[in-house]
């Protein structure tokens, strides 16, 4: 894979960032409102479905994506500030805690009031299960698979509480065999249901790992490129060390800008192993 994208892509994201510029605005200051997209695509002057196309290449999300991305960060200031719930509704324009709810859901895997209280009393299943790089330790919600990571014989319960601190409230129940079988799922090629939760950068991100191929690397600039943010290097760095579905969403295969092997959570040996194995599938 070309460790840089041709001089186009970046002549297009500027031109796009010009016309975006003042949708962005308009945005920013009518989120509340739940604003009219028509109005968002003339600030731009383009016609609306050109706006939505533009503005989901340039950005990464759609227009109304972008707009809920505004109003779950504000709601989420309030209930960390000590709000309630209808305090966070009538914050950002909801016309109902309900729709408060279907707010975070899309965004986090928990809803206003289990991430208000750190998941408290949500039912959390975690286990334990051989694979091809040693253990693999899960973490599944009532929602999908909510992290998933490797150990070594002993360090389960370390894998595990590094896991927990993203949820230190929730209700835990360790079984194995749920594990196993979403680790077999994934390892034969079949399909997991995820329950993710991040910033819209940091999902940003993590799509564009997904577009990196089985026995291919790429450096954190080229995922910087990818999503058209050259100068975020740093960022996209964090964000991918953030990723909590490890080998599901493919962190292990970024190289340092001297295209060495560098950190990597779950131990540098263990990623050189996962790179291997999937060159010699490959082959």
């Amino acid at each position: 894979m070309s460790n840089t994208l041709p001089h186009d892509v970046f002549t297009g994201a500027a031109k796009d960032y010009q016309m975006m510029a003042h949708a962005l605005a308009y945005l920013g200051e009518h989120w509340y409102d739940q604003p009219d997209y028509k109005q968002a695509a003339k600030a731009a002057g383009l016609s609306p479905h050109h706006f939505h196309k533009v503005f989901t290449r340039w950005a990464g999300l759609s227009p109304k994506r972008y707009v809920g991305t505004l109003a779950h960060n504000a709601a989420q200031n309030v209930l960390q500030a000590g709000g309630t719930v209808e305090d966070a509704s009538f914050e950002v324009g909801l016309s109902s805690p309900s729709r408060l709810h279907d707010l975070f859901i899309k965004h986090e895997a928990l809803s206003p009031g289990e991430a208000k209280s750190k998941a408290a009393g949500v039912d959390m299943v975690w286990g334990v299960s051989p694979c091809p790089f040693g253990l693999a330790v899960g973490l599944v919600s009532p929602r999908g698979l909510s992290a998933y990571g490797f150990c070594d014989p002993g360090g389960e319960q370390a894998a595990f509480e590094d896991f927990a601190r993203r949820y230190p409230r929730a209700n835990y129940t360790r079984n194995d065999h749920a594990i196993c079988e979403i680790t077999q799922s994934i390892f034969s090629g079949g399909v997991v249901p995820v329950a993710l939760y991040g910033t819209a950068f940091q999902l940003q991100v993590w799509k564009a790992l997904l577009a990196v191929g089985s026995g291919e690397t790429v450096r954190y600039m080229d995922i910087a490129n990818a999503i058209e943010n050259s100068k975020a290097v740093r960022a996209v760095g964090a964000a991918i060390g953030a990723n909590p579905i490890s080998w599901v969403i493919p962190c292990h295969r970024i190289l340092g800008a001297d295209k060495r092997l560098t950190g990597y959570h779950w131990g540098v040996d263990r990623k050189r192993a996962m790179l291997a194995y999937e060159e010699a599938r490959r082959a």
